[in-house]
């Protein structure tokens, strides 16, 4: 009978740990923001994965279990703001379904994020070696490989190289050469190391002490490439910024604080329609260029915006305005951000690509829409822009990014590429907790380093900021306030390695380690 007790209790142990580890992980971002965890908190579960795949043979689901609870761990800490949907009363929701839809959405998200983990720990299993070097290069390989796999998609937020955003900018740099990948690759990289060096310390009596028998040459080499990638990350960093005064734009944004709850009724509308006009105006007489509003900062349709006050305002101003409302596609409606110029017209229009699954739409509605009621505000369906928009203005091509799509760096390349000079990102947070936008922050950031572009971020209750191509944020709102501010910043046409040959470093560590797998089952059946 005690046997089965203590190995109950040790498998116990093992899902706690994995469990626990994953939890420190998701601490590396808003609220608590320790980003330094990030290059530890992988190791457990690699030790884990090494170890027990053998041990557990047989056994599968047992053992993916383990990465299982570490991804949950992670992405359920790290992605909890999106309870704060809940109650969705302002969508006309009951309590109850609110609850239920709240849970359904977080759990949903945490498991497609612990999936990735998952499927890292089988793979890692399929293609074992013996070899810790070469397993490092797998485990680093096929993590990208399936961070690169899923952001393809249309559901992404936190991956493991947004741990290190906004505080430490100089990592964050690796991003210019290979995208937000470097940063993961790296991350993956140094826990392995330090994995290995757990596996392989020294376990014999002699070792003088207990530290001593960590230090061996994986040690070495985990301290030596995370001082060698900060080194690469510092000397991009710290290359000076040009400010062509013929470049400078002054650039004013108005964060209207409009809460979700009184958004689309009358009284939401006049606070709207005041706040943005006012915030316009004062903007315009500061001498401004041009002035950003958040993602639907006016809840109408482009027909209606002509009979506003804010179009009134422009035509007076001749300013340039950059206003959130809803475009028209057929019986459908988009999410968009239009140009408006001194002739009262839309100069341009952006049509929000990404859009976030059951919040925007429904995955799979004809099975899923049964049973979660259609979250949009308005009656018609939401549907995605055209993908590879190009977004021209009078100061030329401006990279634009409409709340979620500040996930997908693949947008902002694209635009980068064609020729965007400058980032403009607008975005409704309200109806979530502080950290979210915090977190939405960090990934704007890492957008801004990876193309090199000032950034100007516009929010209806925060947090809006300014951002420098090397990821400095130059001014942030506070949050649930209305407020206006200007800075002034430089448009670039600069083109990193990123932008120009995307992410290439994937390709290239999937592809040296299926070669180093082959040529140890080759060599080792010779």
């Amino acid at each position: 009978m005690k046997y089965p007790i203590k190995k109950l209790f040790s498998s116990f142990s093992l899902y706690t740990s994995s469990f626990i580890s994953g939890v420190f992980m998701g601490l590396t971002v808003a609220p608590v923001g320790a980003w330094f965890l990030a290059w530890i908190a992988l190791a457990p579960l690699w030790v884990l994965v090494v170890k027990q795949s053998t041990q557990l043979e047989g056994k599968k689901r047992k053992f993916l279990l383990l990465p299982l609870l570490w991804g949950i761990g992670y992405h359920g800490l790290a992605l909890f703001w999106i309870t704060g949907i809940h109650p969705m009363n302002w969508l006309g929701v009951p309590w109850l379904a609110s609850l239920a839809i709240t849970a359904f959405c977080w759990t949903f998200v945490t498991l497609w994020g612990a999936a990735i983990a998952t499927a890292w720990a089988a793979l890692m299993v399929r293609f074992a070696t013996k070899k810790p070097l070469l397993r490092v290069l797998i485990g680093t390989a096929i993590w990208c490989g399936l961070e690169g796999l899923w952001s393809a998609g249309a559901l992404g937020w936190s991956y493991l190289s947004y741990t290190q955003s906004p505080h430490n900018l100089v990592i964050l740099h690796l991003g210019q050469l290979t995208g937000p990948n470097a940063i993961t690759a790296a991350i993956v990289a140094v826990n392995g190391l330090i994995a290995e060096t757990w596996i392989h310390r020294k376990t014999s009596s002699s070792a003088s002490s207990a530290p001593l028998r960590f230090i061996n040459k994986y040690f070495a080499l985990a301290a030596g490439l995370f001082i060698t990638l900060h080194l690469i990350g510092f000397s991009l960093y710290s290359l000076p910024l040009t400010k062509p005064p013929e470049q400078a734009l002054k650039i004013g944004i108005v964060q209207g604080n409009i809460p979700n709850i009184i958004k689309l009724k009358p009284e939401g509308l006049r606070r709207a329609i005041a706040g943005y006009t006012n915030g316009y105006l004062n903007l315009a007489d500061q001498g401004v260029d041009a002035v950003l509003t958040p993602e639907g900062a006016l809840p109408f349709f482009q027909r209606d915006l002509s009979t506003t006050p804010i179009i009134a305002a422009v035509k007076e101003k001749g300013v340039i305005a950059w206003i959130g409302a809803f475009g028209e596609q057929g019986r459908s409606y988009t999410n968009s951000l239009f140009t408006y110029t001194g002739n009262g017209k839309a100069f341009s229009r952006y049509d929000k690509t990404k859009l976030v699954p059951l919040g925007e739409y429904i995955p799979f509605e004809a099975i899923l829409g049964q049973i979660i009621q259609r979250l949009s505000p308005l009656d018609e369906h939401q549907v995605p822009g055209s993908p590879n928009q190009i977004f021209n203005t009078p100061f030329g091509r401006v990279i634009v990014g409409i709340c979620y799509e500040s996930a997908f760096p693949e947008q902002f390349r694209h635009q980068a590429a064609a020729g965007g000079k400058f980032i403009l990102s607008s975005s409704n947070d309200a109806h979530f907790t502080a950290a979210m936008p915090y977190q939405h922050h960090a990934q704007d950031i890492m957008r801004a380093i990876e193309t090199d572009r000032w950034s100007v971020r516009a929010t209806n209750t925060g947090y809006s900021a300014f951002i420098d191509p090397h990821g400095r944020t130059l001014w942030i709102s506070g949050y649930n306030t209305y407020q206006i501010h200007a800075e002034t910043i430089y448009q670039r046409q600069t083109q990193t390695l990123y932008v120009r040959w995307g992410d290439w470093l994937t390709p290239l560590l999937l592809g040296l380690s299926l070669l180093g797998w082959l040529w140890e089952k080759f060599y080792s059946r010779g």
